[in-house]
């Protein structure tokens, strides 16, 4: 581990896209290899998500690859963009009225710019309230000079909470980059690599795990799958990664595992609760007709980690006392 600490940044981004890459790349080729081999084996049939999940990977990979060449400012730009297309995805199934438009223009082109700008500029305290507190008082204000109360505190709640998990969640992800340690510039890079791997890692081998285990659903009608010996699963794998994941981060081997449970366990728990709010809305996938949103699917790859980011920075910023 200290041979691997020792290493420069540069050194250091290349072993990960070296041992991550491959690993996708073995993973692509063996399941195309076992599909030419076995033709009537429906492996992807009888696993729907393992392709999905798969792609998912490699879209991580590729966007943290983007994210690291494009610096600060253009991971910021780029977490906007998707925040941008999440909230779309979120406001286009949750059945808003006429009467809700200000609110939205609010949403879409006043909160969600300031979020990244805040973000940008290391403005972390502002950062941090800016939409539970400031912007959670405007939306209600705004719906209500529209003038229609017809299911006002529903419809507040559903704008709401689309800025909450889509904008202030997701923003959490480009403000680690912005952390610095001392002695490490760059760091920041790592600690968000490090919470999409633990991130994605637990919800693939909660997936498993709920296939394999003897099924107890905590909430049948919402996800027959999801147990909480599966749960437990999915973050104790995400805690095994996070030692594994160490010589990345500013922490000792007990505090990686411990942040890497957290995050693998806020993430599966955040697809569960986006799992009740489709069920809600009646779809089994967020933007399903890409005709409507033009992002099929994109809050379903990226709800565990606006759920696990906020936990995750605020926790690391707080026990390592990291620094703008």
């Amino acid at each position: 581990m200290n041979a691997l600490r020792s290493l420069s940044v540069e050194q250091q981004v290349a072993l990960l896209f070296l041992i991550l890459f491959g690993l996708l790349s073995t993973a692509t080729i063996g399941l195309f290899v076992r599909s030419l081999r076995h033709p009537d084996d429906d492996l992807m049939g009888r696993h729907p998500t393992l392709k999905r999940d798969l792609r998912a990977l490699w879209i991580g990979t590729l966007v943290f690859w983007l994210s690291w060449i494009s610096g600060a400012a253009g991971a910021t730009l780029l977490f906007g963009v998707f925040s941008f297309l999440a909230l779309r995805e979120f406001i286009t199934l949750a059945h808003t009225r006429r009467s809700d438009h200000r609110s939205l223009i609010l949403a879409f082109f006043i909160v969600l710019p300031l979020q990244y700008v805040l973000v940008a500029y290391r403005s972390f305290n502002l950062f941090s309230v800016f939409i539970p507190v400031y912007v959670f008082l405007a939306i209600p204000v705004m719906s209500a000079l529209a003038g229609d109360p017809e299911r006002f505190l529903e419809r507040n709640a559903k704008i709401q909470w689309g800025i909450m998990v889509c904008v202030f969640g997701l923003s959490h992800a480009p403000a680690l980059l912005l952390l610095q340690e001392p002695g490490h510039p760059g760091g920041g890079a790592f600690l968000l690599f490090f919470l999409v791997v633990v991130t994605a890692t637990a919800q693939i081998v909660q997936e498993l795990m709920s296939r394999w285990l003897r099924r107890r659903p905590v909430a049948r009608r919402i996800d027959r799958a999801f147990s909480y010996r599966a749960w437990l699963c999915g973050a104790l794998a995400a805690a095994a990664l996070g030692v594994l994941l160490v010589w990345i981060t500013p922490f000792q081997a007990v505090q990686a595992s411990a942040f890497g449970f957290v995050a693998g366990a806020c993430g599966t728990l955040g697809e569960f609760v986006m799992k009740a709010l489709k069920k809600d809305a009646g779809v089994g996938f967020w933007g399903n007709q890409s005709a409507v949103t033009g992002a099929v699917g994109l809050l379903d790859r990226v709800a565990p980690l606006c759920f696990a980011a906020p936990v995750f920075f605020h926790s690391v910023r707080w026990y390592a006392s990291l620094t703008p």
